[in-house]
C-alpha cells in the first residue's frame, strides 16, 4: 500500500517552490512526480527584500509569511490533482518554507524561513511538518545542511564512496563513505548559483544564465577570481553553511571596485562559473577515495558549469542524480519530504557530525490539517 509524502522546497533563488510527490512504501523511496511553481513577481520582489534588512520588516515579513503558505498550497494541490491523487491519500507534507535570514554563528544564532504552516495544513486539509531547521539550532548546530542525511538514505553505496554535490543558490557537498559508515560529512561550500542568477538578471534582464550559455562566450578574470576567493568563508573549518547573508551582489560589486579596470559584465559571469566550480571542487578533492561525484540542483542544468567542474575534477567520473533514479532538479524537494516521513515515524534527520549538533534529532514541527 502507497504511503505518500509531499516534499515542498524554495531555495536561495527565490524564483518559486518545488513541489514532489514521493512513495515510501518501498525499501527505497520512490518518486512519483516533481514540478515547480513560481511566485508572483511582487511576492519574489518582497521575499527578495526581506533577506536584507529594511524598513518595516515584521509587518512585510507576517503578511509574506502568510502569503508564501497561499502558493505552497496551491502548489500542492495542483500537483495532486495533477497525480489523480487525493488529499487525503497524503500521510503528511514536508515543508522547508522560504529562507529569509541564516545567521549559524555568534551568540543567539538563528535560521528564519517563513511560509506558514498552519495555513498551509488548512488549505489543504493536510498534515504538515515544518520548522526542520530550529531544533537543530537548539542542540548547537547550525541547521544546515539537511540534505545529507537524505543522501545517505538514497544515494550511499556499499561498495564505493561517493560524492553529492548539491548546486541551488548555495552549493553544498555530502561525501558518502562506502561499508555503510555513520561518518558522513556534508557543508556549504559557497555560493552556487545565487551570484550567477542575480548578475546574469542585472545585465540580460533574464532569471538566469540558460545552460549557462551567456558565461561559456568568455574566459574568467584571474585577479578577480583571486579576490572573491579570498573571502573567509572558504577557510573557515566544518562543520560550516552560508547563504545570501555573505555572497551577494553588494559583496560582488565591493570587490569589484576593488579592481582599477571595468571588467565586462559577460567577463564577470565566466568569473562567477569558476568561482563556483574551484571552490566546489577544491573541497571534493580532500576526499581522496572518491571516485564516483552526483550532481543534483538547478546547477545541475547548467552545462558549461558542469563542463567546468567535471574539467577539475577529472580523477573522478561525473553524473547527474538522474543516474540513480533521482531527478537531478527534485533531489531536495524529495529531501523535505523523507524529512516529513522521518518525523512521522521518529527517524533522526539531522547528523550532528554535519551541523555541529550535540546530537543528531527527529526533526520539525507538527501542524495539523485533519480537524
Amino acid at each position: 500500500m502507497p504511503q505518500l509524502y509531499l516534499g515542498l522546497m524554495s531555495g536561495t533563488s527565490i524564483d518559486g517552490v518545488d513541489a514532489a510527490l514521493v512513495d515510501f512504501s518501498g525499501s527505497h523511496p520512490r518518486l512519483l512526480d516533481c514540478q515547480t511553481f513560481p511566485f508572483p513577481s511582487s511576492l519574489s520582489d518582497e521575499l527578495h527584500q526581506l533577506c536584507a534588512p529594511s524598513e518595516n520588516e515584521i509587518e512585510l515579513m507576517g503578511r509574506a509569511d502568510r502569503a508564501v503558505a497561499e502558493v505552497f498550497a496551491q502548489a500542492s494541490l495542483q500537483l495532486l490533482k495533477d497525480n489523480y491523487v487525493r488529499p487525503d491519500q497524503i500521510k503528511a507534507i514536508g515543508s522547508h518554507g522560504q529562507t529569509i535570514r541564516h545567521i549559524p554563528f555568534g551568540e543567539h544564532s538563528f535560521s528564519l524561513q517563513i511560509g506558514d504552516p498552519n495555513t498551509l495544513a488548512t488549505l489543504t486539509g493536510i498534515d504538515v511538518i515544518a520548522d526542520f531547521r530550529r531544533k537543530d539550532i537548539a542542540l548547537g548546530g547550525q541547521g544546515a545542511p539537511l540534505v545529507p542525511a537524505f543522501h545517505k538514505a538514497v544515494f550511499a553505496s556499499k561498495s564505493q564512496s561517493r560524492v553529492v554535490i548539491n548546486i541551488g543558490g548555495i552549493a553544498n557537498i555530502t561525501y558518502l563513505p562506502k561499508l555503510d559508515s555513520d561518518d558522513i560529512i556534508g557543508y556549504d561550500t559557497g555560493p552556487g548559483n545565487t551570484l550567477l542568477d542575480v548578475w546574469c538578471k542585472l545585465h540580460t534582464g533574464q532569471n538566469y544564465d540558460e545552460k549557462g550559455q551567456w558565461a561559456a562566450q568568455r574566459s574568467a578574470d584571474p585577479e578577480l577570481l583571486q579576490l572573491l576567493c579570498n573571502h573567509p568563508y572558504f577557510s573557515v573549518p566544518r562543520p560550516k553553511s552560508t547563504g545570501r547573508e555573505q555572497f551577494n551582489l553588494a559583496w560582488l560589486e565591493q570587490n569589484l571596485g576593488c579592481i582599477a579596470r571595468q571588467i565586462d559584465p559577460q567577463v564577470v559571469q565566466a568569473t562567477l562559473v569558476m568561482l563556483t566550480t574551484h571552490t566546489i571542487a577544491k573541497q571534493v578533492l580532500q576526499f581522496k577515495d572518491v571516485e564516483q561525484v552526483y550532481i543534483c540542483g538547478g546547477g545541475a542544468r547548467n552545462e558549461f558549469l558542469v563542463e567546468e567542474l567535471e574539467s577539475e575534477l577529472h580523477e573522478c567520473e561525473l553524473f547527474t542524480t538522474d543516474e540513480l533514479g533521482v531527478e537531478a532538479d527534485a533531489v531536495e524537494a524529495m529531501a523535505f519530504a523523507w524529512l516529513a516521513y522521518a518525523n512521522v515515524n521518529k527517524i533522526q534527520g539531522s547528523v550532528a557530525s554535519v551541523t555541529g549538533a550535540t546530537k543528531g534529532a527527529v526533526l520539525g514541527t507538527f501542524c495539523s490539517g485533519r480537524e
